[in-house]
């Protein structure tokens, strides 16, 4: 048995088939973890969630940025717009109502205690433990399941509130959430999400700070998967792997085997 993760696949189905036929995946034996961003921009969107949903339990999809936008856009949400036109057949589907449903219950972070390791789209807050991200995560995963989830997918768009409380509304708190597990790259020093930059760390303000290179992060010990980061691309170390190396932008889409002591690394050529 394996378990590879892969980074954000946004559409392009063939070099996702290329990645599993180089992994000589078995859905019978081995898993995969998807960091999410499963749809738009690539041109197989369609293909990737029929994909992905066959697998069953074999693939396990935490929800980024865009899957949120194609749930807010088939519940009338979202205006539609030219940047989500990869999407479009997708609503023209026989099996759209299917696929949507199914999408909406995919979770915003997934933990295994056996490799102590946290699966998320962007990353995690600095004083989140694994737990309390896997908490802060369900909050979410229960307002999109409950009958009133097109509200709160009305109400998720904002790049306000900057700081984590608990005492934020509720509408306030799941925003916050969200935006932590699948848009959020760097924080300010007062750990104050900041959204104006999305290029490498190296360019941004010498005020903003990855989310990941705080010292004393409640998440410590736990090795963190994520993707989203196009710019920051492949990092594999023992505690944090970044998987977003740029498929849909004609760069690789990348593999990591997780379950070994020295992960193996396989890539494939991205969407030309």
């Amino acid at each position: 048995m394996a378990v590879y993760a892969i980074g954000d696949i946004q559409g392009c189905y063939d070099p996702f088939c290329e990645l599993l036929d180089a992994l000589k995946f078995d859905p019978a034996k081995d898993t995969l973890w998807l960091t999410g961003d499963l749809v738009n921009r690539g041109p197989k969107s369609l293909k990737t969630l029929r994909l992905v949903k066959s697998l069953g339990d074999s693939a396990i999809s935490v929800l980024g940025n865009h899957d949120l936008h194609l749930l807010a856009l088939a519940s009338g949400k979202l205006r539609y717009r030219n940047r989500f036109e990869s999407l479009q057949k997708i609503f023209t589907a026989d099996d759209c109502d299917e696929l949507i449903d199914w999408l909406r219950k995919r979770p915003l972070a997934h933990y295994d205690k056996s490799l102590k390791t946290l699966l998320v789209h962007a990353g995690t807050y600095p004083s989140w433990s694994a737990k309390g991200t896997l908490a802060r995560a369900a909050e979410v995963e229960a307002a999109l399941r409950c009958d009133k989830y097109k509200k709160m997918l009305g109400r998720m768009y904002g790049n306000t509130p900057h700081e984590w409380s608990g005492d934020l509304p509720r509408h306030m708190r799941l925003r916050f959430i969200i935006n932590c597990l699948t848009r959020m790259r760097m924080l300010t020093k007062t750990k104050h999400l900041n959204f104006s930059h999305s290029g490498p760390p190296f360019r941004a303000r010498r005020n903003l700070i990855p989310w990941y290179a705080f010292e004393d992060v409640a998440w410590s010990g736990t090795r963190v998967v994520f993707g989203h980061w196009s710019a920051l691309g492949l990092i594999v170390l023992p505690d944090l792997i970044s998987l977003d190396t740029g498929c849909v932008w004609g760069r690789q889409l990348t593999a990591v085997r997780l379950d070994k002591r020295i992960p193996r690394i396989v890539q494939v050529r991205g969407q030309s």
